[in-house]
């Protein structure tokens, strides 16, 4: 394999910055495994020929680190349009720190930056850059966090409905499986907030063991949920695959997968691939990984980040819908100015916008300003 190098194509990238803004919830929110109480995001502006590009990624500030102390150099080694080189040679930097999880998060912010920085210098849209092949963006509505009590959960309901969402999820797996009962009673309760025509989907996030995540799903088959996302840990393919063939909802996973070798491990176990923009190596890891799953003719969905996916997701053939994560609708809405427009259940990138179409808010401000590399 060829020794990948620094590459002057097109101006040279002149400035890395990088910010953390820490978004306190209303109040702490839970899934099947984890509580929080705050979302980070991670953004990086990169600058050249007067022009900025912007990326995030929604991680620990200790991502900003990464790419203060090891990808800003890296990236004002390369032109504004060597998003393919820069993106190689960001990800060989972290052979020695292991390239998947905090590293690739980071990664993936300088990327999207990179990606819209090339965009705006080539006077287009990332979306027409990647190859549009739709105007409206499918979303699915998400959130119903296992500690939301009835009303809290009408209200989200209500605010998807609002939206025109078609499909909805909310998280089951209630303290690692230890409360079904009142796993399935939510579910029948999104049933009957949702009305007739809504598609139900939930999410464990690993919640269950093997043998009570059969039992769930064939419960959840009676009540027509047709997505049961991580019934069990992703970190176990074989699991997945199982229940795939014995259940009839889609069996799905994929938020985690950094590299492409995790995607080829979950092809053959999920009836839908979910990637995430901000975790998967940026717009470049996302068609990467959404070009690997169209090879095994499966769909993909975006996770989390609806203002990112949607862009990227206008460019994939193969893009089943994008998740309307709740955090993450907030977040957008206070940091980032030209969020693709939303209504009657799709999201709308507009490709007469350059770049990504998107910036950091003036009046935004970080709790941590690692400094300007």
């Amino acid at each position: 394999m060829s020794k990948v190098v620094p590459v002057g194509s097109g101006p040279r990238i002149e400035r890395v910055g990088v910010n953390v803004h820490a978004c306190p919830l209303p109040e702490p929110e839970s899934d099947g495994t984890l509580t929080w109480d705050s979302v980070t995001a991670v953004v990086v502006t990169l600058e050249a020929a007067g022009q900025t590009g912007t990326g995030w990624t929604y991680s620990s500030p200790a991502a900003a680190t990464v790419i203060e102390h090891h990808l800003a150099s890296i990236a004002r080694d390369h032109g504004a349009f060597a998003t393919s080189a820069g993106w190689q040679a960001m990800h060989r930097a972290g052979r020695n720190f292991g390239a998947g999880g905090l590293w690739m998060q980071a990664l993936s912010a300088v990327d999207i930056a990179w990606w819209d920085l090339k965009a705006r210098l080539l006077n287009t849209s990332v979306v027409e850059l990647a190859g549009q092949v739709r105007t409206e963006v499918p979303f699915y509505g998400s959130g119903g966090f296992t500690s939301l009590d009835d009303r809290q959960l009408q209200e989200q309901v209500g605010s998807w409905a609002a939206v025109g969402a078609t499909a909805m999820k909310i998280k089951i797996g209630e303290n690692w499986g230890t409360d079904v009962a009142r796993d399935l009673a939510r579910v029948r309760r999104l049933a009957e907030l949702a009305g007739p025509g809504v598609t139900l989907m939930v999410d464990a996030n690993g919640g269950y063991r093997h043998g009570q995540a059969l039992r769930v799903g064939r419960a959840l088959d009676d009540l027509g949920v047709e997505w049961f996302e991580e019934p069990v840990t992703s970190d176990d393919p074989a699991e997945l695959a199982l229940l795939r063939e014995q259940l009839s909802c889609d069996v799905t996973a994929g938020e985690y997968a950094a590299e492409l070798d995790d995607v080829r491990a979950l092809l053959p176990a999920v009836d839908c691939l979910q990637l995430d923009v901000t975790r998967c190596g940026g717009f470049t890891g996302f068609l990467r990984a959404a070009a690997l799953a169209q090879s095994q003719h499966l769909d993909v969905s975006g996770h989390c980040a609806p203002a990112l996916h949607s862009v990227i997701g206008a460019a994939v053939p193969n893009l089943r819908h994008v998740e309307y994560f709740i955090d993450h609708v907030r977040v957008e809405s206070r940091l980032i100015d030209g969020v693709p427009s939303v209504g009657g259940g799709v999201l709308r990138p507009d490709p007469a916008r350059p770049g990504h179409g998107m910036t950091v808010r003036s009046s935004a401000g970080g709790f941590i300003r690692p400094g300007q590399g």
